[in-house]
């Protein structure tokens, strides 16, 4: 089977703006139809939540006929077209959409961050894990949220395999970010997010990119817009992972990141397992 995982940062901007930001994001659209996914996961829609405007619906719909749709949106008390998270799964396949509720602190729970489909042989999970915000604001929060996210993973897994992929908004080791020197303070690179990844890891997955790929080095998925010179210079992070558990970790073939062109911010990633 074959996924795709990608923060679209804003399914309205990319779909419905004539901006050259938003024509190199339906670039990266067209991209992602080709490779004709099984299932493909959508970080940061920031869709309204009391619904998914036609508009929007009628263009998804357009470049994947075949797919179901599955999302959630951020709802008060959270704020207002913020964060969230979509699901496009073939016609074909049978499976159930959940909406889970961990627990998290503060408003994290309603900012539409989780999304899991249960299939029969196993269950997909799409993640948009909370940021530590500037200074570090959110960093005890989102400890938390980690906490409970590996908590949460680790009881699907009890059942049955799990697939999870999303934007996790750590760089789990030095090799994943161009400049580690200079980042140990910076949201999502301080020793207190990797080792919540390294503590979700030991519960029993595998981040499938270094399984397949050791130790290489220089290969990122995303590039801040802010600065312009970061993609071209290949400054990067690698925040976007497919985790899956560790019994079928030897069915995974490729995982990789996709090529977005001249687009900075989030790469979408691919995952092909046998299963």
């Amino acid at each position: 089977m074959k996924f795709v995982s990608w923060n679209i940062d804003s399914l309205n901007a990319a779909l419905t703006s004539d901006s050259d930001r938003a024509r190199l994001s339906r670039n990266v659209i067209e991209t992602i139809k080709k490779e004709n996914a099984d299932i493909i996961a959508i970080q940061e829609t920031k869709l309204p939540f009391d619904g998914m405007p036609d508009k929007i619906r009628l263009v998804l719909e357009d470049y994947f006929p075949d797919y179901k749709i599955e999302y959630v949106s951020s709802q008060p008390p959270a704020k207002k077209s913020y964060a969230g998270t979509m699901i496009l799964y073939k016609n074909n396949l049978m499976a159930e959409a959940s909406f889970p509720v961990i627990g998290a602190p503060d408003t994290m729970d309603s900012e539409g961050r989780l999304l899991t489909l249960e299939t029969e042989k196993f269950y997909f999970v799409n993640v948009y894990t909370p940021n530590a915000g500037d200074g570090l604001k959110r960093l005890s929060e989102r400890q938390v949220w980690d906490r409970l996210y590996a908590d949460y993973l680790q009881k699907l897994d009890s059942s049955k395999p799990v697939i999870a992929c999303g934007d996790f908004n750590v760089a789990h080791e030095e090799i994943d970010l161009a400049n580690p020197d200079s980042n140990h303070m910076s949201a999502g690179f301080t020793d207190e997010e990797r080792a919540g990844f390294s503590q979700l890891l030991g519960r029993g997955f595998v981040d499938s990119f270094r399984y397949l790929h050791g130790d290489v080095e220089n290969v990122y998925s995303w590039w801040s817009q802010r600065i312009k010179t970061s993609k071209m210079n290949n400054s990067g992070w690698r925040i976007d992972y497919f985790i899956v558990s560790e019994r079928i970790a030897g069915n995974v073939s490729k995982s990789e990141m996709i090529d977005s062109g001249e687009r900075a911010d989030h790469a979408p990633i691919l995952l092909e397992i046998e299963l």
